[in-house]
């Protein structure tokens, strides 16, 4: 298997060697376009609207429903489309790489997201195992299309660059989200005014989300080039399998890539955290510290904002003094907004710490991504990130499961569940100082 893929490299070369296409600025528009179009999904389907909705409506009209139990099912939900993301990721990614068709399966991806999207709306109360499952696709699709346009990255700026290049797409990726959030919150508040119920004016938020997504996607499929070149199938081996003996090849690659599997595991620690807040970060306002709907999108809208602009900083940041040094800064804002979310008691101090979170947010995403991709050898970009997606699911299991079980075997106390999640940052932060970024840069290039 392994004389199988060497194979593969040595006939890859000298394809490799030909001219690619300059890259131009539309490109790179459009790229960071899609981080713009998803964010819409992810601020409002699973962070704020969506997620409260499905807690408080939902779920809540189902019969015999324990304390703490729909918050669990949510989490089970999302931790189960991670868990296939998980699995499937490095190997769709290795596929991609193989058939060099990442802007195909990107697109798969994104049109898989934004129907499972659209379906959601017109699920009712009490139809909780039809959401659970329309949250899941919606959920797998969207992480796939994240894997996907993150492995486009190393194709389209040096080393040098990446980390502005990753913080503007999350920056981008913001505002997105502060569109989607605005056009939600215009239609909500509207709605109030016409006396429509939840039940009538949540479905149209997720239509309007489900073409914002559709619509804003449009520009990464028009003008965003596919540079890699596909690799000569061997009739006796599948594409599948190739794909396997591609991941095989790069864990017995290990000791080589070492820095990079330390920085895997760091990440798949500290993004435990991130997902948990992502996640439920409007569950916790909505039950622990008694926001309404419209004042939970304001203050989302506003840490969307906090989010885009530490983006944009650290993405510079860390050109200048380092992935690994950069991101220790914002694990450290991540532990201090915790605390002061659990210290909270009045709704001021909710928002002290949701400016926090995402200041942290925005430049711990961005920085990861970049680090990664310093970390990867030009020619598997879709395989490598495929296995920060890995990570990036895992973590996004372990945190919000977390989180749902405190909850769940504490009859719904939101603030314990909450102090579980400070964990995952300290470590990471422990985990972290063991990353040389000069060494994995290093291997990436030798490889």
């Amino acid at each position: 298997m392994v004389g199988t893929i060497a194979q593969h490299k040595m006939t890859l070369f000298p394809e490799q060697q030909k001219k690619s296409p300059a890259v131009e600025r539309k490109e790179l528009v459009a790229w960071a376009l899609f981080d713009f179009a998803n964010s819409g999904y992810t601020t409002v389907v699973m962070t704020t609207i969506y997620s409260a909705y499905f807690v408080g409506v939902i779920a809540a009209e189902a019969s015999d429903m324990a304390p703490g139990m729909p918050t669990l099912l949510w989490s089970i939900a999302i931790g189960l489309a991670n868990f296939v993301v998980m699995i499937l990721g490095p190997v769709i990614g290795a596929l991609a790489d193989h058939q060099a068709r990442k802007k195909v399966f990107l697109l798969i991806s994104s049109i898989g997201c934004v129907f499972a999207t659209a379906l959601l709306a017109f699920v009712g109360p009490g139809e909780v195992l039809l959401s659970m499952l329309l949250v899941t696709i919606s959920a797998i699709m969207f992480a796939q299309g994240e894997n996907l346009i993150a492995a486009f990255l190393p194709e389209l700026v040096s080393k040098e660059k990446m980390g502005r290049m990753s913080g503007y797409g999350w920056c981008v990726g913001y505002f997105g989200g502060l569109l989607t959030l605005g056009c939600c919150l215009w239609i909500i508040h509207w709605g109030k005014q016409q006396g429509m119920l939840d039940t009538e004016i949540i479905p149209i938020t997720i239509l309007v989300t489900a073409a914002i997504f559709a619509l804003t996607a449009s520009p990464t499929f028009l003008y965003l080039r596919e540079r890699a070149v596909a690799q000569p199938k061997d009739d006796h081996v599948s594409y599948f399998r190739a794909s396997f003996n591609r991941l095989q090849h790069t864990f017995k690659q290990a000791s080589h890539f070492k820095d990079l599997f330390r920085f895997l595991l760091t990440l798949a620690v500290y993004q435990s955290g991130v997902s948990t807040v992502i996640v439920l970060a409007a569950i916790y306002a909505q039950e622990a510290m008694g926001f309404g709907r419209q004042e939970l999108i304001i203050l989302i809208m506003v840490v969307n904002v906090t989010a885009a602009v530490g983006a944009f900083i650290c993405g510079h940041l860390q050109d200048k003094i380092g992935s690994v040094p950069t991101l220790a800064i914002t694990l450290v804002l991540w532990i201090i907004a915790i605390v002061v979310a659990f210290l909270a008691t009045e709704a001021a101090h909710m928002w002290i710490a949701g400016n926090i979170i995402g200041a942290a947010m925005g430049s711990s995403q961005a920085v990861s991504r970049a680090l990664v991709s310093k970390f990867t050898p030009a020619n598997r970009s879709g395989e490598f990130l495929g296995l920060w997606g890995v990570v990036i699911r895992l973590s996004a299991i372990i945190g919000p499961l977390s989180y749902g079980l405190v909850s769940y075997f504490t009859q719904g106390n939101h603030r314990q569940a909450l102090l579980s999640t400070l964990v995952f940052f300290v470590v990471g932060l422990w985990l972290l100082m063991r990353v040389d970024e000069n060494r994995g840069k290093l291997a990436a290039t030798e490889s």
